[in-house]
């Protein structure tokens, strides 16, 4: 049996998810701030139905030569841009500078639940096909909408921060799967 360290791993694929983040905020600013968080899970929704068509499809029949790689790292940075959103309210730019530090201030307490429900749940996502994690992913994206639907409130859910830090851990589950393999 293959001995494996999440927290490596899980480190690799952040860096991985910041470093183009970071590449993106040079190339466009922080010109997402104007997004609402609503319109943010729409972006989100948008790569996980693209990851969906290609699971269901194959690769081969993308017509935009990309595979599903860049897309779960995608929904990883876009969830910590809603958790920004969500913190911040949508509005004007923020320096590049700011925009990072949110950044690893969101994926670090992502980072720290994966850590605990990890325990909890003795690494059974090691276990799990790519596939459900994209399932997954559409799911809390449709709890999400319903949340937003209903203006943030819920009776006796977790709230949108909640399934947007539950898809960054199921998308760089994913995403180590697809690397570490």
């Amino acid at each position: 049996m293959t001995s494996h360290n999440t927290s490596e791993e899980f480190a690799a694929i952040k860096s991985i998810c910041r470093d183009i983040y970071e590449k993106k905020l040079k190339d466009y600013g922080t010109s997402w701030r104007i997004m609402r968080p609503a319109s943010l899970t729409d972006q989100i929704f948008i790569k996980a139905r693209r990851i969906r068509t290609l699971e269901q499809k194959g690769t081969e029949a993308a017509a935009v030569n990309e595979g599903i790689e860049p897309e779960f790292i995608g929904i990883v940075n876009y969830c910590a841009i809603a958790l920004i959103q969500l913190q911040l309210g949508y509005g004007d730019p923020i320096p590049a500078e700011e925009a990072l530090d949110l950044y690893d201030k969101m994926i670090d307490e992502a980072t720290a639940l994966m850590k605990n429900k990890n325990h909890d749940y003795d690494e059974a996502w090691r276990e799990m096909r790519v596939s459900s994690f994209t399932d997954i992913i559409l799911q809390k994206l449709m709890r999400t909408k319903e949340i937003e639907d209903h203006n943030g409130k819920t009776l006796i859910s977790e709230g949108i921060d909640a399934n947007y830090m539950d898809m960054i851990n199921y998308a760089i589950f994913a995403l180590i799967k697809i690397r570490f393999a």
